[in-house]
């Protein structure tokens, strides 16, 4: 008969942290949330790390250029979706590079021969106000002016007024030219009291903006995720199928890490896959593989070569595998085994390979959870498909605005690659589900109160930094009872504006 295991398959649900000891240091302001991305020799520090726990899954409805920049000013990672052309992926990948600090590419772009009427239109399409104006249109074409809302009075200006007759005209434009320094820029703002300054090249094409109003974002993120050549951190999916040309595109975009996509990653296709980035990049490309929810699946992907690996089979909200397929396990369950797994290599072979925990987090502190079972950071998905930075529409649904969040395992994802397993180019069967998830506004709101409630939680333990969070935190099991006890109850909840609920 098949190999039975005697503990249950356990929830993230089923567990509590005990309390620890909390010295007068322990206070969240003095919380490290940092982590490894990728594997490192023991006692050495990684050499790509994140400022924060937390990255976006390898899904259409989460992880676009967008997301990326917005997450690594909180500091940190988005793996940009897999499920598209490797064109458009490598774009997304040198968008978010090119963007760097600070500097942002111009997404709203006119020709002086369209009118006000188009510049309205595309005002309330970007939300943009400043609109660059180029020979074509373009975001890096030949610069002739710039559109302001101090340009135009949408009462009084005909709606076909040509763009050209009453925007700013190059010639009376203050910019500068390709190569500034931030500082350089930021000054240049002020002293001429501006509220966005375009970067030219030699050609007179536009490279850039800086804005006033980045001036400040810059300052409220300390903690943003930069390159050595101050650029933003940005990861990318790669599958199993077209890897040998995908996997050059993305690194010659500038991806810093990559990670292999796939429902399932104790897998040859996935052994081949780490092997062709080994033999032609060595250790200088870094890639993570997964899911796996065993020691053995950890074993076999960390000697095959992986940089991370990725643990959860079926957790996921928009996940039905295990429904469809009867496979997975409990995401505590399988955290902590190969957590186990991780540990006893790094005593064979004095390397640490961090653990991605991906599904299962239904609650902000499941993500506190995870950590503590041994995973280094979290992969999210319908935590941040919420939120306005994510690539999906968002919609009014019976009175509530919502947000689409589909599975890359559905029909809509068209993802067949993903679960690839030899036949034929196409989804045998849906192993995800097209939703609705409950919008919630901004990212850095939404991240900064999540890590609010996981330094305070840390800091309930005792612990100020995840690799003592790993060692010297305790976890109970929970029963049923015991979880009706942690809700409110035996009491009338006020509604929220202080009525009594019926």
């Amino acid at each position: 008969m098949a190999y039975c295991y005697e503990e249950p398959s356990r929830t993230f649900n089923e567990y509590l942290l005990v309390p620890g000891y909390s010295s007068k240091d322990c206070i969240p302001a003095n919380v490290d949330l940092s982590a490894p991305l990728v594997k490192h020799r023991a006692g050495e520090k990684a050499s790509l790390r994140s400022n924060i726990p937390l990255v976006s899954a390898i899904m259409q409805a989460v992880s676009d250029d967008r997301m990326a920049v917005a997450l690594a000013k909180e500091g940190g990672v988005s793996f940009i979706y897999a499920s598209q052309s490797i064109e458009n992926q490598a774009a997304m990948i040198r968008r978010v590079k090119d963007h760097k600090a600070g500097f942002v590419r111009s997404d709203s772009n006119i020709r002086p021969d369209q009118t006000l009427q188009d510049v309205l239109d595309l005002k309330a399409k970007s939300g943009h106000s400043t609109i660059a104006v180029t020979e074509d249109g373009t975001a890096d074409g030949k610069i002739v002016g710039i559109v302001t809302g101090r340009d135009y009075r949408e009462s009084r200006t005909p709606l076909d007024t040509k763009v050209e007759a009453f925007m700013t005209p190059f010639e009376d434009l203050i910019y500068a030219e390709d190569g500034v320094s931030l500082s350089e820029a930021n000054d240049i703002l002020w002293d001429h009291k501006l509220n966005a300054l375009p970067i030219i090249d030699k050609s007179r094409r536009l490279t850039h903006f800086v804005f006033r109003k980045d001036y400040d974002s810059h300052k409220e993120n300390p903690d943003e995720l930069l390159d050595e050549q101050k650029r933003y951190i940005v990861g990318a999916g790669v599958n199993t199928r077209d890897y040998r040309e995908r996997i050059p595109a993305l690194v010659e975009a500038g991806a810093d890490v990559l990670c292999i996509d796939s429902s399932e990653g104790f897998t040859e296709w996935q052994q081949e896959t780490l092997a062709f980035v080994r033999s032609r990049y060595g250790g200088k490309v870094k890639i993570g593989a997964g899911n796996v929810v065993d020691k053995e699946g950890f074993r076999f992907l960390a000697e095959a070569g992986a940089d991370f690996v990725k643990v959860g089979i079926g957790g996921g909200s928009i996940c039905i595998t295990r429904e469809q397929k009867g496979i997975g396990r409990g995401q505590a369950s399988a955290v902590m085994d190969v957590a186990e797994a991780r540990r006893e290599y790094l005593e064979r072979t004095g390397y640490y390979v961090p653990i991605c925990s991906d599904g299962g987090i239904v609650y902000d502190y499941h993500m506190t959870l995870a950590l503590a079972m041994g995973a280094d950071f979290i992969m999210l998905g319908r935590y941040f498909a919420r939120f306005d930075e994510s690539p999906t529409a968002r919609l009014n649904v019976n009175g509530n605005y919502v947000k689409e969040y589909w599975g890359e395992g559905s029909n809509r994802a068209r993802n067949w690659q993903r679960y690839d397993m030899g036949g034929e180019d196409k989804l045998s069967f849906e192993e995800g589900v097209d939703s609705y998830v409950p919008y919630a506004g901004p990212l850095k709101a939404n991240v900064n109160q999540s890590l609010g409630k996981m330094k305070s939680t840390m800091c309930n333990c005792g612990v100020t930094n995840i690799p003592d969070l790993h060692r010297n935190t305790k976890l109970t099991l929970v029963s049923a009872t015991s979880i009706v006890e942690g809700g409110a109850h035996d009491v009338i909840l006020k509604e929220p504006g202080g009525s009594m609920n019926r």
